[in-house]
């Protein structure tokens, strides 16, 4: 039974451009399949979550890691009445943006961009899905609804404030304001109950896959994973249940427990807070003026100790350290060269080339061309360039 408070595709605020309705489809549904069917999406497939593409098969993508995030998304937003489609289109959605090389080519291309308005994967995702994927014959863009736009913009609270002239206060990256001046995602608000669901899914899957990938790639011990908070917990309670079992079920199953842990934890506290505000629409979620969906207090702190063990032990570890080093040279040689030879850029882009106004205006275009790149077309671009 959908909650009150959960976003309703008969009161939804719309398209930009208005569409005639499905008739066995609602308007989130609809939004959903057009992501998955973007090309941006299918890119995904070829972008690094923590190692680089070709470095193993078996290793999460920015493809799996998306659909992890809207599977744990869709579960806690059933158990919370929530509308589950809108809840995985922000999920599927929300690393459309990505860079080639994650991360790391995120603040190599932030760098090279910041005289020209700075680069961020959250407003490059709102710039894919509003006007870069052009397959439909009346708009640019997947013509979202307003509620699925405000998820991917918002999903991890308030871009920027109101001031006392109700004009937006903050530092709002250039590709979403730009948006934001033709529909209004009400970026002073926290964003529905879905896309926060959808934000803290994402914590909840990364911090799962990514100990179970640094295993995998043996850059840490089971016996340092058991050390942890939380998880010293989940082994002890696989060791009592299964004695003897062998090292590699041993840490699935304690992972299972530790992914169980945070689902309960975040459904326990949207649930006390929702009981709390007693909100009656998704518009008493956007004005609550705190996260409804987040981690207790204890359970937070634990993961702070997670992250901070993966920053040092997987993100920094020497192997990858190299590969970054490598992946960032790729991204500064492109970038450059693209500027002074824009002729070198697809056919389908030297309209937008030809009609570039001024410098920032091709700057933009070529860091869209090159964080709409894979991984591996990076590597290969760069080696026929510049072998």
């Amino acid at each position: 039974m959908r909650a009150p408070y959960a976003s309703d595709p008969e009161n939804s605020k719309g398209r930009l451009y208005p569409e005639e309705e499905s008739t066995f489809r609602s308007c989130f549904q609809r939004d959903r399949d057009r992501i998955i069917h973007s090309s941006a999406f299918r890119r995904l497939k070829h972008k690094t979550q923590v190692f680089v593409e070709h470095e193993g098969d078996f290793y999460r993508t920015r493809l799996t890691h998306s659909i992890e995030v809207a599977q744990v998304a869709r579960t806690i937003a059933g158990v919370l009445g929530l509308n589950s489609e809108l809840t995985e289109a922000v999920a599927l959605a929300h690393d459309l943006g990505h860079t080639p090389f994650g991360h790391t080519g995120e603040e190599a291309l932030a760098d090279l961009m910041q005289e020209y308005g700075g680069f961020d994967h959250n407003a490059q995702a709102i710039r894919i899905v509003t006007a870069l994927e052009r397959h439909y014959a009346e708009f640019d863009g997947l013509n979202l609804s307003w509620e699925a736009l405000e998820g991917i913009a918002k999903h991890n609270g308030p871009v920027a404030s109101l001031g006392a002239d109700g004009k937006l206060v903050g530092e709002i990256p250039y590709a979403l304001a730009a948006y934001n001046q033709r529909h209004d995602l009400e970026l002073h608000t926290h964003a529905g109950a879905e896309a926060q669901v959808a934000a803290l899914a994402d914590d909840i899957a990364y911090n799962n896959h990514d100990l179970h990938d640094g295993l995998r790639a043996e850059l840490f011990s089971t016996d340092e994973l058991a050390d942890l908070p939380i998880l010293h917990d989940c082994f002890a309670a696989v060791d009592k249940k299964y004695p003897g079992l062998n090292y590699y079920r041993r840490r699935h199953e304690a992972l299972r427990r530790f992914f169980g842990v945070l689902v309960e934890d975040v459904i326990g506290v949207a649930n006390a807070n929702l009981a709390q505000l007693q909100p009656q629409s998704v518009d008493d979620i956007r004005a609550a003026g705190r996260m409804m969906i987040r981690f207790t207090p204890a359970v937070w702190a634990d993961l702070k100790v997670t992250r901070e063990f993966l920053f040092h032990r997987m993100y920094r570890a020497p192997e990858v350290v190299e590969m970054r080093k490598q992946v960032t040279q790729v991204v500064r040689d492109l970038f450059p060269l693209f500027i002074s030879r824009p002729d070198l850029l697809p056919k389908q882009w030297r309209k937008d080339v030809a009609e570039a106004q001024d410098e920032t205006t091709l700057a933009r275009l070529v860091s869209d061309y090159i964080a709409g790149m894979t991984d591996r077309f990076a590597l290969q671009e760069h080696e026929r360039l510049f072998s």
